[in-house]
């Protein structure tokens, strides 16, 4: 949690977590408990039976993993303040430093994080589609209307990406805030009309209706885990919130705002069975449908903002640890570090949240590919949850085996019941996080091909300083700058810079960017000067520390560097100051190490990357690229 964010009031701060941390599960009423009685062709019947058993389920499974896993457990493993799947395997990770399980958290990581990509698609389709749908109740004559009318509201959403989100953000709060009181008063006249409906909170329905009905309930599991999608960002936003603040307004304004209306759509579908075809919209009086409809518009535009900028964070994270290429990264606010736009990936969800609100044209049909992306970043969860538990928390197996049984067994169970789904549409967000995984695996295999074939071409650099020495080669004023990998080879640029142009500058910087497994380093351990044992030669070594979070800025760090005294005065001084960047023009050949056919996808991905300049945020001018060919 920044600083800024630690001086603001209580209450400031959970209206400020309403409208980012809990858009998405604060919209599940919309589409939940209409979704559970369309499974299967209605195998779930309005029957007190069933009914009190489906809101017993729901009740427990959100009391379960996000009350107790998500917002008590998981919120105490924070990554020097940071949340989210990456964190958390990036916390695990450094648990097992010096094990060979760090490749296997890597690859649950991972999977966690391609899931997440599924449901980003799926989260804003969904949202925007059963808040308009709600037109079919207040005003059938333009339900027809309902999908255009949805993809305008998209179309506008992504556009204004770009702009970021600074100047409506602090209204988000507000609206949300509103939108749970307008939950809460809906299903409160209902519940205080049908009080018996209460009884559905007891435990004991919720176990009848399994024993009853085991093939039902398990079907039923499949949509009731719409009650608990977003459960991850409680989590995931903690780095900017803080604990507090997510707890309070979980526990004081949003669990008690779900669960009212939750009871009171169950208790207007045991008044009136018919109401399972849209029970939100059917809740409210027909005055109140409109104003809603609009309010609940708004509602599930500001889920999926929350959705869209998590996208952007987490593909930031994702770059910093070398699992996607360099992406062009351009920053909206100059007082929040963390609202950015990737252009990249805003067009990627763009498309894919289109296609899927044309090929499913309604909420009820879309549910079906919503549950297996989410379940499955569930399970991820809980897997990394007890890699932590064990080894930074010292839990005793009994503790660890019950955390497995408690929520894994359960969100096992919901895993299952969505694979089910799988033709009915739940391989949308399976092919999408394949996608996503494909594309993490070949970057990183091909990224760690290309440097060791680079490391042939380079040369040690201590090879290459006696060469410089043998050949007389020509010194001039100023300061070299020269992004690289590490400081034992000889950067590519600088051995074409020699060879061709038989000229070296008089200072050599050469500036390594390392990715450490944190989200912020302090600027007192961000830097660290090494003059290599060739400082008579002038060619010494700046390793810059950047957590998943932050920035790669090298003139920025080299002028914070100079500030710190981490750098020696002369190259403070030196002017002028160009900048080289490698470049290798990569080649697949029938080399082992990966496929062809992913070699040559890794060259595509090489080729479509963010300029290295522009990523380092070098200046133009003073930057000039040089290097040569790569085979893999």
């Amino acid at each position: 949690m920044n600083a800024d964010s630690a001086r603001r009031p209580a209450v400031v701060m959970m209206i400020a977590a309403l409208g980012v941390v809990f858009g998405d599960i604060g919209t599940s009423p919309l589409y939940a408990m209409q979704t559970v009685f369309a499974l299967d062709h209605g195998a779930v019947r309005p029957t007190p039976d069933d009914v009190y058993g489906v809101i017993s389920l729901m009740f427990w499974s959100a009391t379960l993993i996000v009350s107790i896993k998500y917002v008590t457990v998981t919120m105490r493993a924070s990554n020097e303040g940071e949340g989210g799947v990456l964190a958390l395997a990036a916390l695990a990770q450094r648990l097992y430093a010096r094990s060979r399980r760090v490749a296997v958290l890597l690859v649950i990581g991972i999977v966690g994080v391609s899931l997440f990509y599924g449901d980003s698609v799926i989260t804003p389709a969904i949202s925007v589609l059963s808040s308009v749908e709600g037109l079919e109740i207040a005003a059938p004559g333009i339900s027809h209307l309902v999908v255009p009318i949805a993809a305008v509201i998209l179309v506008l959403l992504f556009a204004v990406q770009r702009f970021g989100t600074g100047k409506v953000g602090r209204f988000f709060g507000p609206i949300m805030l509103l939108w749970f009181v307008a939950l809460a008063a809906a299903g409160l006249s209902m519940v205080v009309q049908h009080p018996g409906v209460l009884r559905g909170l007891s435990p004991t329905y919720a176990v009848g209706f399994v024993i009853a009905h085991p093939f039902i309930a398990f079907v039923a599991m499949g949509a009731i885990v719409l009650v608990i999608t977003g459960a991850e960002a409680l989590y995931a936003d903690m780095g900017h919130f803080g604990r507090s603040p997510i707890r309070r307004s979980w526990f004081i304004v949003v669990f008690p705002a779900l669960y009212l209306n939750y009871l009171g759509q169950a208790a207007l579908i045991l008044d009136d069975p018919n109401a399972v075809g849209n029970p939100f919209f059917l809740l409210l009086p027909p005055w109140a449908r409109i104003p809603m409809v609009v309010l609940a518009t708004a509602a599930t535009v500001i889920a999926s903002q929350a959705v869209i900028s998590g996208a952007f964070s987490l593909s930031r994270q994702a770059m910093q640890l070398g699992l996607v290429p360099p992406l062009t990264v351009r920053q909206t606010s100059e007082r929040e570090g963390g609202q950015i736009y990737l252009p990249v990936v805003n067009a990627l969800l763009f498309v894919g949240v289109l296609a899927v609100v044309l090929a499913f044209r309604s909420s009820q049909a879309l549910a079906t590919a919503y549950g297996v992306s989410v379940t499955g970043a569930l399970v991820v969860d809980t897997v990394l949850l007890v890699v932590v538990a064990r080894r930074l928390w010292h839990w005793r197996g009994w503790q660890l085996i019950m955390t497995a049984i408690l929520f894994g067994g359960l969100e096992v169970i919901f895993l299952a019941a969505n694979l089910s789904k799988v033709l009915s549409g739940g391989w949308v967000p399976l092919l999408i996080a394949a996608a996503v995984l494909v594309t993490m695996t070949t970057w990183r295999t091909g990224r760690q091909l290309v440097l060791a074939a680079r490391r042939d071409i380079e040369g040690r650099l201590s090879d290459f300083v006696e060469e410089v020495r043998d050949d007389d080669v020509r010194r001039v004023p100023g300061l070299a700058v020269f992004p690289h990998i590490g400081k034992d080879t000889t950067p590519l640029a600088l051995r074409a810079n020699v060879d061709h142009n038989r000229v070296l500058h008089e200072h050599v910087l050469i500036v390594s960017v390392e990715a450490v497994q944190v989200p912020h380093v302090r600027d007192s351990d961000a830097y660290s000067f090494d003059d290599l044992g060739y400082a008579d030669d002038g060619i010494q070594h700046l390793t810059i520390r950047a957590g998943f979070s932050d920035d790669a800025d090298i003139p920025t760090a080299i002028r914070a560097a100079c500030a710190m005294q981490a750098l020696p005065g002369v190259l403070a001084e030196a002017q002028p100051v160009s900048y080289f960047v490698s470049h290798g023009n990569i080649t697949p050949t029938r080399a082992p190490g990966m496929r062809r056919w992913r070699k040559r996808f890794f060259v595509v991905l090489a080729h479509n990357a963010a300029d290295p300049a522009a990523r380092f945020r070098l200046p133009s001018r003073q930057t000039v690229t040089m290097g040569g060919d790569v085979d893999i």
